[in-house]
């Protein structure tokens, strides 16, 4: 399964993984004909925790989270993995216990911990030399190369260009798959990191609604060279639009009759989930 995600990252047109927060938004992903899935820590604090991406979930809730998801799906899950939780041997363990819960990539990022969202203001970086300790830990603690590891910097906003770029280079050096360089701000910049990086490593283009970089389709990013886009907390954003809506309605109605139109009922709820096969398997034994 993991071999597939490398392979598919070689191909010229962009792999375009929405994000996911449990094994229903993972599912009902998978039936809508995603090749990958990208299991944002982000949408993970706002859905278990009802809280901002400040760093406040854990390692543990994240592997739990992913193992869920991948009990449930066969396509490649790509994990945030924030700053690995802590130093290079917590990212040690963090790969171990990401890796054996079913991740196909983990996202390693240059933060300081605990980190925050890339789009929120307020960051700090460590220094490179750390963070290269950390990935070479990463690279040294996985099982399998085919679990990818993928190096994030966001060190744009603090350090300027220059040292970004400077960044990404380290971590390249240090031989890992794919590259993330958060909150880019304009076309330019998109394509002057794409210019410098984009034959020589898969790189990762991360859109936010309302956040710093400009939002453009997986087709145009792939244009511009990036090879994995992301759409990490559109899911969770679009799902507290719906709750927002449904649960107004129920509490000005007092029933859901006039949401009807706009929800699944309960025969195709347990379609979407598999039930009848799974009831089916039961017979079986």
């Amino acid at each position: 399964m993991h071999s597939s995600l490398q392979q598919r990252l070689q191909q010229p047109s962009a792999l375009l993984a929405p994000g996911i927060y449990d094994a229903f938004t993972a599912l009902v992903a998978e039936q809508a004909g995603f090749e990958a899935l990208y299991l944002s820590g982000a949408s993970i604090a706002y859905t278990r925790l009802g809280r901002s991406d400040i760093g406040l979930t854990t390692a543990t809730e994240v592997a739990d989270t992913l193992a869920r998801i991948t009990e449930r799906v066969t396509i490649p899950v790509i994990v945030d993995a924030d700053t690995g939780f802590g130093n290079a041997l917590n990212t040690m363990r963090t790969v171990k216990a990401f890796e054996r819960a079913g991740a196909a990539m983990l996202q390693l990022e240059d933060q300081t911990f605990p980190k925050r969202c890339g789009h929120l203001d307020g960051k700090g970086v460590i220094p490179v030399a750390e963070m290269c300790g950390k990935l070479k830990a990463a690279l040294d603690a996985r099982t399998s190369s085919q679990t990818l590891i993928m190096a994030r910097t966001d060190a744009l906003a603090i350090e300027g260009w220059d040292a970004t770029m400077a960044r990404a280079e380290a971590y390249l050096d240090c031989g890992v798959d794919a590259l993330f360089i958060e909150a880019l701000r304009t076309p330019e910049q998109m394509a002057s990191a794409c210019r410098q990086f984009a034959h020589r490593i898969p790189l990762l283009a991360n859109m936010v609604e309302g956040g710093k970089t400009p939002v453009h389709s997986a087709a145009e990013l792939g244009e511009m060279g990036f090879r994995l886009v992301i759409f990490p907390g559109g899911t969770a954003r679009a799902v507290a639009h719906t709750l927002q809506k449904y649960y107004a309605s129920l509490h000005t109605h007092q029933s859901t009759l006039p949401m009807q139109k706009e929800m699944l009922d309960f025969d195709q709820l347990n379609e979407l989930i598999g039930t009848p096969a799974l009831l089916e398997l039961g017979q079986r034994y």
